[in-house]
């Protein structure tokens, strides 16, 4: 695998990551209400999920993917169910008072669960590998050394623009000192959450 053709994939990988869509979105909404402490679980299950979409790509599986169909269409539905739930969740939790915490974390299993649900439930980012890595590399040719190299870089870059994510809704959630501004993020966070499950359903 060439320098150039990495750089040019963790470019296009950087752009298209950027842009808020449905995990960015569940991302935000739980850093909003809950903090960042729990959201790593969230986050490396995004990874993950994201790794099996590329190791599909570069395994030229996307018509065994699509002999999954049903496999992969419950786990949407599936995922769209929880992350309303959580909409539900924030809508309705109580406040804390000043200088309390929020509501309590979330067990590290079930963020690990809401990252998978909402990266491999969401087809859009096997089918950006799959449009993307044919006109950067030779599918045909890739080795074990270089589909760990594809794996550094998308990490690498999803840890960046995840973690700025996170940092800058962290920043934000510094300024919810009353218990009516923690209401009004909550129901925002709970409104961003419902988007991000109607994203999912509808793609």
């Amino acid at each position: 695998m060439t320098l150039a053709s990495l750089l040019v994939f963790a470019a296009a990988l950087f752009v298209a990551a950027g842009s808020p869509g449905p995990s960015i979105a569940a991302l935000v909404a739980r850093v909003l209400t809950k903090g960042y402490r729990d959201v790593l679980p969230f986050i490396a299950a995004m990874w993950i999920g994201e790794a099996m979409w590329l190791s599909l790509a570069v395994a030229g599986l996307a018509a065994i993917a699509e002999s999954f169909h049903t496999v992969f269409l419950a786990i949407k539905w599936i995922g769209v169910a929880y992350l309303l739930y959580l909409a539900w969740k924030m809508w309705f939790a109580t406040p804390a008072g000043a200088g309390e915490e929020l509501p309590e974390t979330r067990s590290a299993l079930k963020m690990f669960f809401a990252g998978m649900t909402v990266t491999l439930g969401n087809p859009k980012i096997m089918m950006f590998y799959m449009a993307l890595l044919p006109s950067i590399i030779d599918l045909g040719r890739v080795t074990l050394a270089g589909w760990l190299e594809l794996v550094a870089t998308m990490v690498i870059v999803l840890a960046a623009v995840d973690l700025l994510w996170v940092s800058l809704a962290a920043k934000a959630r510094q300024f919810l000192k009353s218990p009516r501004a923690v209401r009004i993020a909550n129901r925002l966070s709970a409104g961003t959450m419902a988007g991000a499950a109607a994203a999912i359903a509808a793609r």
